[in-house]
């Protein structure tokens, strides 16, 4: 019999995760295989720890790894990964906004018609803030103009891989990572299962704005270096610029004498061409930021305990 492992990021989701539980009890009776749940405490400051224990004692195919601080998403979602042993392995979010019932058909397509991956997007963002999926929407189209990787619209950590495509994700080191851009970076057969959105069951989202913009400009960072050529373009646009404009008052200083008005407009030119340096000098600074995260070799996470390589 297969073996499907869940892996499940966690932080502070004491109301959620008895609920996720009992979603995937539902869905086991229908699946031929063997479905285990990995869940992966992020640091939480609530009971999320409790119950995960407490439902390890009753279900031996229930797992948690406990990180010693908030190290992040992206850093559950790696060590899930790397506890992981099933023939299948998918990463779900605890609130159920990942339709646990999709499992049976992606398990399905996996099966009977040969895809590596089998990834979730939603067709529509109902029930989030409209400036939010504005600006998710802008997001997709930058990075993929930028990008040699596709990355999808829409497109969910939810999605089962085989293990080939697991072990392919590991053996891609880096600190900072994106891991939508990893999955589209390793490649292999993919299908999409398109759905719409779901809300939350319990809680309330971590995710605020700021945080989804910054998450955003790791994105773009991590998976193209345009920028880095967009700042030296217009580093030599403004150089052009100036020239020309060095030209000009040379002439026009020849031919109609110096006068000395024009400081204003002088001085918003100044703060012009600062600003446009700031920001040249702020996307090289991204890059290096990361070449130094990168160099000093710490791991992503920390664990403070775990059940994952206990004998039951």
């Amino acid at each position: 019999m297969k073996k499907v492992d869940l892996v499940v990021p966690c932080y502070n989701e004491e109301e959620s995760i008895p609920l996720f539980y009992e979603e995937i009890k539902k869905i086991r009776k229908d699946i031929d295989a063997l479905i285990e749940i990995i869940f992966v405490n992020d640091g939480s400051k609530d009971k999320s720890l409790e119950i995960m224990k407490e439902l390890s004692k009753k279900d031996k195919l229930v797992k948690y790894i406990s990180f010693s601080r908030n190290f992040g998403k992206e850093a559950a979602m790696l060590a899930g990964l790397e506890a992981s042993t099933g023939d299948y392995v998918t990463i779900m979010d605890v609130d159920l906004q990942d339709p646990p019932s999709l499992l049976s058909e992606m398990i399905r397509l996996i099966e009977e018609e040969g895809y590596d991956i089998v990834g979730t997007r939603r067709v529509t963002r109902k029930g989030e803030p409209p400036i939010r999926s504005f600006f998710a929407r802008r997001f997709y189209k930058i990075i993929n103009r930028m990008s040699k990787v596709e990355m999808v619209d829409g497109a969910r950590d939810y999605r089962l891989m085989t293990r080939q495509v697991v072990n392919s994700i590991l053996e891609l080191k880096e600190y900072n990572r994106y891991s939508k851009g990893l999955f589209s970076y390793v490649g292999f057969n993919t299908k999409w299962l398109e759905y719409e959105n779901v809300q939350r069951v319990a809680g309330e989202t971590k995710w605020s704005f700021w945080k989804l913009f910054i998450y955003a400009i790791e994105g773009i960072v991590a998976f193209t270096t345009v920028p880095l050529t967009l700042a030296a373009i217009i580093g030599i646009i403004f150089c052009l610029i100036a020239f020309v404009m060095i030209i000009f008052i040379i002439v026009k200083t020849l031919v109609y004498g110096d006068p000395t008005s024009g400081w204003p407009s002088m001085a918003c030119i100044i703060f012009l061409v600062s600003g446009v340096q700031l920001l040249c000098v702020g996307v090289i600074g991204e890059y290096i930021a990361k070449m130094y995260l990168e160099v000093k070799n710490r791991p992503v996470y920390i664990i403070k305990e775990s059940n994952v390589n206990k004998n039951d």
